[in-house]
């Protein structure tokens, strides 16, 4: 089944970003605000059954597809048009040196025959696309190409989730490329747009925490640690004999009791900052590396109060939580509170809504 599904090019107008994590589904939708301004005109956030997708992958179909349409209904939007993403784990990418000058069909040949070499299965097994990222560094007469393939399985899965809850995918994207399209909105807001700067994004989300190292937008390291918000979950079902589900509207509603914050949040929030040091630490001593100039925190732990102070006294670096919409205009159905405590855990949402001005 050829989808008409390009990792990397949209022609679409209105679109809505949609983003289908381990813990949740979320949707942004995004429209022009005159010259190179955003509006956001509506997000959501539905939580996701437990198991419903687990390491990225898509186990149980149905329920991700119920979920996917009541968030659709609560948007209130009449725009079926999506654009949805594949977490980095299922895709593989390779830069690539070819000669410049091909025309388009010679371009495909060559990429294919490249695939060939770096793609652990048949070529008929996998969605394939590719991206001129422009003139080669060493040579003038040679560009560079980004390849990304991925299973079709995976890509099916996901295309049918949108499909059974009445959506049209228009675009499916890389969860770290769409999150690095948010991230550029967010260096805008450092000093001299974050140009030169050494910055850390690091993100801690349900199951694993991220962390990606970029200076002018390229990335210098990336890493991936098993720590995530699930597990204050489990310490809150745990000291409370509650259920896993319990422990997560509890946690998600701050319904807790008075001794939550001394005996599980901040010991919490310690062990987070310990991982981002620990994170840093490895980009340290693997690379040439020996500074950072800012943290930019994300995911769903990120708006933990107090987390941003906590990392910052521990690493001695600037410490911010992510927000890509902070120079946006809101629509009246977004209320700024609500979206300012969202904001971090909607930057791969975000960065997907973004694709309907791609060029």
């Amino acid at each position: 089944m050829q989808l008409d599904l390009s990792i990397f090019s949209t022609k679409a107008r209105a679109l809505i970003g949609v983003d289908i994590s381990s813990s949740s589904v979320k949707m942004v939708e995004l429209t022009s605000n005159g010259k190179d301004g955003y509006r956001v005109e509506r997000y959501t956030i539905e939580i996701l059954p437990k198991d419903v997708v687990s390491d990225g992958n898509i186990v149980n179909l149905e329920a991700a597809a119920e979920s996917v349409k009541r968030a659709w209904k609560k948007l209130a939007t009449s725009t079926r048009h999506v654009a949805i993403a594949l977490p980095a784990s299922a895709v593989i990418t390779k830069k690539i040196i070819v000669p410049a000058g091909q025309r388009e069909e010679e371009l495909e040949v060559q990429v294919e025959s490249e695939a060939n070499q770096y793609i652990p299965f048949a070529l008929e097994e996998v969605n394939l696309d590719f991206q001129v990222l422009g003139p080669a560094p060493s040579s003038p007469d040679e560009i560079e190409v980004l390849i990304a393939a991925s299973r079709k399985e995976k890509v099916e899965d996901r295309v049918a989730v949108a499909e059974a809850a009445g959506l049209k995918p228009i675009v499916m994207d890389v969860e770290s490329y769409a999150v690095l399209s948010s991230f550029e909105l967010i260096e805008k807001q450092f000093p001299d747009g974050g140009k030169g700067q050494i910055i850390a994004l690091v993100d801690v989300g349900a199951n694993v925490m991220n962390l990606t190292v970029l200076r002018n937008d390229q990335q210098l390291y990336a890493r991936e640690q098993a720590f995530g918000g699930n597990q204050l979950t489990q310490d809150i079902a745990r000291h409370y004999g509650m259920s896993f589900e319990e422990a997560e509207a509890a946690k998600r509603s701050n319904n807790l009791p008075d001794n939550y914050e001394v005996e599980l949040l901040r010991p919490y929030i310690e062990s987070m900052a310990l991982e981002v040091s620990r994170a840093l630490q490895f980009f340290f001593t693997s690379t040439q590396f020996n500074q950072i100039n800012h943290i930019v925190l994300s995911g769903g732990c990120a708006v933990i109060p107090g987390a941003d102070e906590v990392v910052a006294s521990r690493t001695q670096i600037n410490t911010i939580v992510a927000n890509p919409f902070a120079d946006m205009v809101l629509s009246d159905r977004v209320r700024a509170k609500n979206l300012l405590t969202d904001a971090s855990s909607l930057m791969v949402a975000c960065g997907l809504a973004l694709r309907r001005f791609d060029e």
